[in-house]
């Protein structure tokens, strides 16, 4: 909303939200999302064109167009937990929507939903509001990837719009095509948009579990990850992209919307097409716990009252999104292991890193033991830099590819740990050949 405010100062843009806190910091210097560039176009917008605000009826009732870019979380609970989307608060939005419309009005699922709940949505649009009311429904589900979604909007692979009603499509595509190339905006039906999110995280996600099980197979036959998938990369119908080994993805989206499609395909009955997708989350699942596993078999079989650094909890670089961030699970492994960890990352606190982790040490109920509450209240500090978190420690794990990491003196880090010193390179990310020569005791991903 923000790059369309920017990119269309003549269109008025209102951001709504019914928590005020959240509004609050998207009015404020200190924005609740980091993403590099993000902050520029906001404020250039914001005062303007682009408005945050808790008006949720006067907001639907003055506008044309109407975005729903709820959360659509895994359902934990009733039919399809585990692997369903939780489409609770899509269908809320489409009531309140229903309510406050006057007129016609262009709905748009900007939220990556199943296949046919533009079906559901009609229906609530239809019998649940004003009888004066009238509704065109658009899929148009976003592509960009986090770290780099400034520069993805401004130069999309692609705009996907889908809908029944052309003109609707057209009207929706016309403020895109104020920025974006004609053949770059594609106009499908409506179910086709809907699935091809799903499908495209899939397969981008299939790429990284499919690198990752070859990893596992390199470390026991002396082959190397990185050399093996630049040599697969360079084949045209390959490619290079997304063959990046490491110690898993994360992220809000690729998992859950796998998820999502292996329940769809087990609904309608393609139980072997479900398996398929399920085992890339199984291979992701497998990828973070071998980790953890080389890692206290490497030091010596177990890592209780072990000072281990943990470079980065971001699920990628250049994000504060610790959405299934890999080093949540590798942090919780170490942390059963009785491992005293301390965490740098650049963009995370102290309060997100321990809701994270007290989240995934629950119990099924949502409570805490005392012993996984004690374990994260008395064995989880955080540093404000590599070098701090490094000191006096006996590992390292690079867990997150931040490029500071890249230029830390790993020198000094070396001089302040203890002997010997190990660092488990999960992101493939450092010159392993140096710090070698420093004198740490060197693990990467698919590499013996």
């Amino acid at each position: 909303m923000a790059m369309i405010a920017k990119q269309c100062p003549d269109i008025e843009v209102r951001v709504v939200d019914i928590n005020e806190a959240r509004i609050a910091a998207w009015n404020s210097d200190e924005l609740p999302i980091y993403e590099p560039g993000l902050h520029e176009v906001v404020c250039e917008a914001r005062g303007r064109n682009l408005h945050f605000t808790t008006d949720v009826d006067g907001s639907i009732d003055k506008a044309d167009i109407v975005f729903i870019s709820v959360n659509t979380p895994t359902k934990t609970f009733g039919i399809g937990a585990g692997k369903a989307a939780n489409l609770e608060f899509v269908e809320k939005c489409a009531r309140q929507i229903a309510l406050s419309s006057k007129g016609h009005k262009i709905v748009v699922e900007k939220s990556t939903l199943p296949v046919r709940t533009a079906e559901a949505v009609k229906r609530i649009l239809s019998t649940a509001g004003n009888s004066d009311a009238s509704f065109d429904v658009l899929s148009n589900p976003e592509f960009l990837a986090e770290g780099t979604a400034v520069e993805d909007l401004l130069n999309p692979d692609r705009v996907l719009i889908g809908g029944e009603s052309s003109e609707a499509i057209d009207r929706l595509a016309d403020i895109y095509g104020r920025w974006v190339k004609p053949d770059s905006i594609i106009k499908t039906n409506l179910w086709s948009s809907e699935l091809s999110k799903l499908t495209a995280n899939a397969f981008l996600a299939q790429r990284v579990s499919s690198i990752n099980a070859i990893s596992a197979l390199c470390e026991e036959t002396g082959a190397d990850v990185d050399e093996v998938a630049k040599a697969i990369g360079t084949d045209s119908r390959i490619g290079p992209k997304f063959l990046k080994s490491s110690v898993g993805f994360g992220g809000s989206c690729f998992q859950k919307d796998i998820l999502n499609l292996v329940y769809l395909c087990s609904h309608f009955g393609l139980d072997e097409v479900a398996a398929y997708w399920e085992q890339v989350v199984i291979m992701n699942d497998y990828q973070k716990r071998r980790f953890s596993t080389r890692i206290v078999k490497t030091m010596f079989n177990t890592v209780s009252d072990k000072e281990i650094a943990i470079f980065g909890f971001a699920f990628k670089k250049d994000t504060n999104d610790t959405r299934e961030s890999p080093s949540i699970y590798v942090c919780r492994d170490l942390l059963e292991e009785r491992a005293k960890l301390t965490i740098y990352d650049p963009k995370v606190d102290i309060a997100k890193i321990k809701m994270e982790l007290t989240y995934l040490m629950a119990n099924p109920d949502g409570t805490l033991s005392d012993m996984n509450r004690d374990l994260i209240d008395n064995n989880v500090r955080v540093a404000d830099s590599c070098e701090k978190a490094a000191d006096g420690a006996h590992a390292i794990a690079v867990l997150t590819e931040w490029d500071e990491f890249k230029t830390a003196d790993f020198k000094s880090i070396y001089a302040s740990m203890r002997k010997p010193a190990f660092l488990f390179d999960g992101r493939n990310l450092l010159n392993r050949e140096e710090l070698e020569t420093i004198g740490f005791e060197v693990k990467a991903i698919g590499k013996s």
